[in-house]
């Protein structure tokens, strides 16, 4: 008797979908980095593009700037890992709804704003601060390194607090900078079209599994030639059909393993 298991129907349709914030667990970081930036003023980002920005039809910047503050309180720097997460991340696809921005425009938009980055990531790290959390992801909002007692967080001196902004601004320039040296880092590499790269394997893969299929129909074909058949077990028969002794090295209809077959033109043979 086969083990009942739970329901597992990876190809079944949601007749009623669920909401994008449903996907992840309602204290994730995500949400909290999402609500907190719906909360704060935008307006310096807006103000890029109602002038005429680079792009006829931009991506939201709120959506932008949720994911790069993800992202870097993650410690997802490049450019190009944030839009491969963008793919294959539920916290990243949940913040950007829909949007696959490539690395170059998240790139561009980060050197675009990155001024107003910088101010706004600090904003919702005091946030943070101000709510009594320790961590924003990787990021020890008090900018400075936290300790096992969380206890002593909860107040701080006036002192401490002019201390610490300095020290915060110091930690969000550094993982700025960090996301610009990656994104520097990977300049000269190829840059990776991830929805293109899997249709392109795709491909690849179909094209191996027909040449695959050529080169078994065309060793069947000569082992019929050369009077074996299919249920021979690899051995060799008489006239009689009695087994003469021996065996043949590989089962029928299997190549061997040297055996090419041409994808661009399978009527052709390799001399």
């Amino acid at each position: 008797m086969s083990a009942n298991y739970l329901p597992y129907e990876p190809q079944q349709m949601l007749l009623l979908p669920e909401a994008l914030q449903e996907w992840l667990p309602e204290g994730h970081l995500a949400h909290f980095i999402s609500d907190t930036v719906d909360s704060l003023e935008l307006s310096a980002f807006h103000a890029r593009y109602d002038k005429g920005g680079p792009r006829n039809q931009p991506f939201h910047p709120a959506m932008m700037v949720k994911v790069l503050i993800y992202g870097y309180a993650t410690g997802v720097f490049s450019s190009r890992k944030i839009a491969r997460k963008l793919h294959e991340d539920v916290a990243f696809r949940v913040l950007a709804a829909g949007n696959f921005p490539a690395s170059r425009t998240i790139r561009d938009f980060r050197a675009l704003h990155l001024k107003e980055l910088s101010e706004l990531f600090g904003q919702v790290v005091r946030l943070a601060r101000e709510m009594g959390l320790v961590k924003l992801g990787t990021i020890a909002v008090d900018g400075t390194k936290v300790k096992a007692n969380a206890s002593r967080h909860k107040a701080m001196s006036y002192g401490h607090m002019l201390k610490a902004e300095a020290e915060l601004k110091a930690q969000i320039d550094a993982l700025l900078n960090q996301a610009r040296a990656a994104d520097d880092a990977e300049k000269n590499e190829p840059e990776l079209d991830i929805p293109a790269e899997i249709a392109r394997r795709q491909d690849r893969l179909d094209a191996i599994a027909a040449a695959r299929a050529r080169l078994e129909a065309r060793q069947r074909e000569a082992d019929l030639a050369r009077g074996r058949s299919d249920d021979d077990d690899q051995k060799p028969r008489g006239p009689d059909g009695k087994p003469k002794g021996g065996r043949y090295k590989r089962p029928f209809g299997v190549p061997e393993d040297r055996t090419q077959d041409n994808f661009t033109d399978p009527d052709s043979r390799i001399m």
